[in-house]
């Protein structure tokens, strides 16, 4: 499966490692560090604020779309916040 996630690029889902969104990413200063620390070629999809982060294997997208549209696109069963919530719930 396809997911177009902006700006007329199409990546294969099979691709993407992590969906995340745009205030999760500004707010974690761990993810801010892996991005920054990425050797993957960063893709800015938009000449604004971006949305949400697609993180792929061979690509960073900054996404004009919102992470949930992209989860919506993409039928994957859980994303980045999700998991976040599970973690403080149990916490």
């Amino acid at each position: 499966m396809f997911i177009h996630i902006g700006e007329n690029v199409i990546i294969h889902s099979k691709d993407v490692v992590a969906i995340l969104d745009r205030q999760l990413v500004k707010s974690s200063s761990i993810i801010s560090e892996f991005l920054e620390k990425q050797a993957q070629p960063i893709v800015e999809l938009t000449a604004v604020d971006y949305k949400s982060v697609v993180v792929t294997v061979e690509k960073i997208y900054f996404s004009p779309l919102s992470s949930s549209t992209l989860k919506k696109r993409s039928q994957l069963p859980l994303d980045i916040e999700s998991v976040v919530e599970e973690e403080v719930t149990k916490a």
